[in-house]
């Protein structure tokens, strides 16, 4: 065969291969034509496009398309009452992130949301202002405050403030029932007749997140490090306000450049100031020195 038969060949057969995905594609979209949801029929048709387009590009093998399903299915067998590996896919390939991003419609002066993070698994405790949330005393104590308040500057009493963190070393409740009560580094508040609200805690210490399961392997295998800077995570919500889902960094903290899913905002980095007081370490029940951080909290009402 010479080599323009050959390309003629070669030619053809990428032609043939071609219109039997485009007719593959076209099969698929039809099929969800009939969906009565307008917005789940407009879902699967974008999926759909998307998904294919992505298979036509990279050209899988069989091999590695079997890969690809028997990772999936591996972060499905990872995911239980206490661990959500599929949070914890999308927040390490930025989806989190992005889909938090297209669903900020905020105000200006507004409080900037971020990711809910993979730990939100349990109910956080009912405490008192002023309570600890850290059960077990470990590492640096300090108080955490501020105010809730509307983007007028109007204090909202009656905020409720759920709020939880990681311990000292850098594991949440959950990751070690043997080691930690339920609840520690947890606590739902309700902001005074001001909106004021303060709790006692211990500064957050940078962490992984957990790296034993397949986005542990994805990390490995792309040269990726799984640490995230030193945070505490709030949701907070009023009646007639809309909600946010939020952290508050520790400034100085490693990782603030580089943070394993994407989360870090300026606005949401916090000095944590050493304060040595024993006056003020006796009246708030904290060893002295401790350290103190102020986070006002913004919401907007409700757009109808």
């Amino acid at each position: 065969m010479d080599l323009t038969s050959k390309t003629a060949k070669t030619a053809k057969t990428a032609t043939t291969a071609t219109t039997a995905t485009t007719a593959t594609t076209t099969a698929v979209l039809e099929s969800f034509a009939h969906t009565s949801d307008p917005r789940l029929r407009e879902v699967l048709a974008s999926l759909t496009r998307h998904l294919h387009d992505f298979v036509q590009d990279i050209e899988p093998t069989q091999a590695e398309w079997e890969r690809a399903i028997d990772f999936l299915t591996a972060t499905g067998h990872m995911c239980d009452d206490t661990r959500q590996e599929f949070i914890l896919l999308s927040d390490v390939l930025g989806v989190s992130m992005l889909v938090e991003t297209i669903n900020d419609h905020k105000a200006a002066a507004a409080t900037d949301s971020t990711v809910l993070g993979p730990f939100h698994m349990t109910e956080s405790p009912v405490r008192e202002l002023g309570a600890t949330i850290d059960l077990v005393g470990g590492g640096e104590p300090c108080v955490i405050s501020g105010r809730v308040v509307s983007v007028d500057g109007t204090p909202l009493p009656g905020a409720t403030l759920d709020v939880w963190q990681a311990d000292d070393q850098g594991f949440y409740d959950v990751q070690q029932p043997e080691k930690q009560p339920p609840g520690n580094g947890r606590g739902l508040f309700t902001a005074d007749a001001e909106g004021r609200f303060w709790f006692r805690s211990c500064v957050p210490s940078p962490y992984p997140i957990p790296t034993d399961g397949p986005v542990g392997s994805l990390l490995e295998a792309t040269g990726r490090h799984p640490y995230r800077p030193a945070h505490v995570h709030f949701i907070v919500g009023a009646q007639g306000y809309s909600p946010v889902t939020t952290h508050i960094f520790v400034a100085g903290s490693d990782y603030l450049e580089s943070d394993a899913v994407f989360a870090v905002k300026e606005s949401l980095v916090e000095e944590f100031v050493e304060v040595d007081s024993p006056e003020e370490a006796a009246e708030l029940g904290l060893a002295n020195p401790f350290r103190r951080a102020r986070f006002d909290i913004v919401l907007q009402p409700v757009i109808v």
